[in-house]
Formats: structure tokens, C-alpha cells, sequence
């Protein structure tokens, strides 16, 4: 693997610090600023409402850039997010900061994961795509705990410091690392968007929405389902919640090689190991070996699907993957404050604490249809090409079966 993907997994790094150690912070910043804790939660939905605009605007608006020069653009602009997230001298300006640290964000796994996969031999495009995202799976393990204990230490300001600093250590190592990427000549906004007009697309954003939805109606109620159910300490939460970034880590090592290896199986499987996972939690969660256990392999199945959904996007949307590959994180975030909304629904109910990993299994398993929808109209194109080629129509001529052959190559998915 080219050490340009070590630059690509800093910038995930910083990132993946940046979206969730406001969480660990809502006391601190709520004091800082004479708000209340729920006013200051809602500074983790202004990150996310970045997010959900900026993945789509920034890589139309930037359609047309050099993919090397854009990431440099896109760090820029996450780095000064958060300068201003750290200097914000009321909360209304700290709102505005975090909206725009979280534009960049899905642009910058977009670009990235494109320029990652172009890295190294198509085969292996996966394995790469994956060891950017190692970077995010990281930050959960070291960037959050200490960002949170930096901001507990000294001011959560100085946890959003920290973070630009690590923006300008990864805008030094992509001046450094990662080479010129040119666009083709079809690069442009009307390019990226007919690409997304493409069913497989609107369908893979769905269920990335839906299934990972899933996963956030668990992991947005983790930590006081481990306080009023398993027991644990407010202060030994940390370790567990780093606990749970050490499956992710694994998860998205192994997520590499088996998509490169078969993309829909390893999706469909993520789905269902994930589904069967949160039904065991729902009924391990008061004793704390188990629950452990389940919780670490969680992790790992959440960064199992994360993979193969970014690969198919890009896959579907081959002429033009920076659109879907951006717009994927889009549909992460929706699904983080879709998930959270049921998960707080069931509880308020009067469902009990462990509730929303029912509602987590039950989002796992429509995810899991969905996906297989995509396979079932993916064999039905892949019919269609093979009699358009053995009867002589359009631009493949070859026999069926070496025509089978070329559509498969050409869609890894297939």
C-alpha cells in the first residue's frame, strides 16, 4: 500500500476526532458558555448538518478541480472550522464553527476514497479505500479519549486546537505524499449528478441510511445503557467506548480484502451478523464479560458494512464516483440522527434502556432487503447485457460468456 494513503487516514483521523469528542465535551461546553447540556447536544447536530449540505455542495462546486488540489481545499476548510470552533467567543458563533468543520467532512472521504482507490491496482481498490477509513476507526480508539481528556484537562477550546493542528499535520503529509491527480475531460457538476440519477445509487444511499441507521439507534445510547444496565462506572465508559473502537478497527481491516474479494456477500453478511449482534446485546447487556464481548464485536461488524456500501456507490456511479462517494457520508449522518430519534423513541416509550437495539436489529435486517434488492436488479442487468451482446446489439460483441466476463470485470459488484 503507497505511503499517500498513510496522508488520506490522517485526514479521516482528524475528522473522526473532531465529530465525536464534542460528545464527551456537552458538560464542559455547556458551562463555558452558560447553556444548558441539551442546547450544547445540539452542537453534535450542527457537525452533522454540515455534513449533510457540504458532502454534496463542495464536491459540485469542486467538480471540475484536481483531485489533489481539492483535498488540499476541502483540509483548508476543515482546518479553519476548527480555529473558530476553538476561539468561538459565544455559542451562536460556536453553532455557526461547527456547521462549517462538518462541510468538508464527506467531500473529504468522497475525494479521498477515490484517490485512494486509483492508489493501486483495481483488485486491491478496496483494501485501500478501507485503510483511509482505518484513520476514523483510530481516532475512536486514541483521538476522542484524549481529545476528551485534553478538554477536561484544560478547556474543551483546547480540544478543538488540538484538532486543527492535526488538519495542518495531514495538509502537510497530502503536499507530501499524494501525486497529481488529473480530472478527465468529462469532469463537471452536470457529470457528477447524471451519475447520481443511477438506481443503484439511490438505492445503495438508502440503505446506507437505513441499515446504518441500525448501528446509531445503539451506539447514541450506549453509554447509559452500560451505566443503568451492565453497571459500569460513568468513569470506565471511556474505556469501553475505545474498547468498541478496537472491533471497529479490526472490522475494517478485514472489510479490505473480503470486499475486494466479493462485494455484495460481505454486505450482505455485515448486515446480518449486525442484525443477530444487536439481538444478542438486547439480551447480554446486564452481564459485563459478555456484554464486552458482543459490544467489541459490534464495532467490528459496523466497519464491515461501511466498506463494501463506499465501494458500491463508487462502483455504480464509475463514470463519476466523487458525487456518491461524498454523498454516502451524507447518508451516514442522516442515519446517525434517524437512528438516534427511534432509539430515544422506544425508550421514552417505556421500552427499558436496551430497547434501541432492538430498533438497531430491526433497521439491520430492512438494510439487509434493501441490499438484496440491489443484487436482484444487478443480476437482471447483467442478463441484459449478456443478450444485448449475443444477438449483436450495441457496443459488446463478443459471446455471451466472455461478455459476462467483461460486465463483471468492469462492476465488481456483479
Amino acid at each position: 500500500m503507497p505511503l499517500a494513503l498513510f496522508a488520506l487516514a490522517v485526514v479521516a483521523f482528524g475528522i473522526g476526532t473532531t465529530e465525536f469528542v464534542t460528545m464527551g465535551l456537552l458538560p464542559q461546553i455547556a458551562d463555558g458558555l452558560a447553556v444548558s447540556v441539551p442546547a450544547a447536544g445540539n452542537l453534535v447536530s450542527a457537525y452533522a448538518l454540515g455534513v449533510v449540505i457540504g458532502a454534496p455542495l463542495l464536491t459540485a462546486i469542486g467538480a471540475r478541480v484536481p483531485h489533489k488540489r481539492l483535498l488540499l481545499m476541502l483540509t483548508g476548510v476543515f482546518v479553519v472550522g476548527n480555529v473558530a470552533s476553538a476561539l468561538a467567543p459565544n455559542y451562536g458563533l460556536l453553532f455557526a464553527a461547527r456547521v462549517l468543520a462538518g462541510l468538508p467532512h464527506g467531500a473529504l472521504f468522497g475525494v479521498g476514497a477515490v484517490v485512494a482507490s486509483k492508489l493501486v491496482a483495481p483488485d486491491r481498490a478496496a483494501r485501500a479505500v478501507s485503510m483511509m477509513f482505518l484513520g476514523l476507526t483510530v481516532a475512536n480508539i486514541v483521538g476522542v479519549p484524549a481529545g476528551t481528556a485534553l478538554g477536561q484537562q484544560f478547556g474543551w477550546r483546547f480540544a478543538y486546537a488540538a484538532v486543527a493542528v492535526i488538519g495542518v499535520l495531514a495538509l502537510a503529509a497530502l503536499v507530501r505524499l499524494v501525486p497529481h491527480q488529473p480530472r478527465g475531460e468529462q469532469a463537471g457538476v452536470v457529470h457528477e449528478l447524471r451519475a447520481m440519477k443511477n438506481k443503484q445509487v439511490l438505492l445503495g444511499l438508502v440503505t446506507a441510511v437505513v441499515g446504518f441507521g441500525g448501528f446509531f439507534a445503539m451506539y447514541s445510547y450506549l453509554v447509559p445503557m452500560l451505566t443503568n444496565l451492565t453497571g459500569i462506572a460513568d468513569s470506565s465508559t471511556t474505556v469501553v467506548l475505545a474498547l468498541f473502537g478496537v472491533g471497529m478497527t479490526l472490522g475494517t481491516l478485514v472489510a479490505g480484502p473480503l470486499t475486494d474479494r466479493a462485494l455484495r456477500p460481505t454486505l450482505y453478511g455485515g448486515f446480518a451478523l449486525l442484525a443477530a449482534a444487536l439481538v444478542t446485546l438486547h439480551f447480554v447487556i446486564g452481564h459485563l464479560v459478555p456484554a464486552l464481548v458482543v459490544i467489541t464485536i459490534t464495532g467490528g461488524l459496523s466497519s464491515l458494512i461501511t466498506t463494501p456500501v463506499q465501494m458500491l456507490l463508487m462502483t455504480k456511479a464509475q463514470d463519476a464516483p466523487t458525487m456518491a462517494a461524498a454523498s454516502n457520508h451524507s447518508a451516514f449522518n442522516l442515519a446517525n440522527a434517524g437512528g438516534a430519534w427511534l432509539g430515544g423513541l422506544v425508550i421514552a416509550a417505556g421500552w427499558g434502556w436496551s430497547s434501541p437495539t432492538l430498533v438497531g436489529a430491526a433497521l439491520a435486517v430492512i438494510g439487509l432487503a434493501l441490499a438484496a434488492t440491489g443484487g436482484y436488479l444487478d443480476r437482471d442487468s447483467r442478463a441484459s447485457k449478456v443478450v444485448l451482446a449475443s444477438t449483436g446489439g450495441g457496443a459488446e460483441r463478443a459471446p455471451g460468456r466472455e461478455a459476462s466476463a467483461a460486465a463483471c470485470g468492469k462492476d465488481p459488484s456483479a
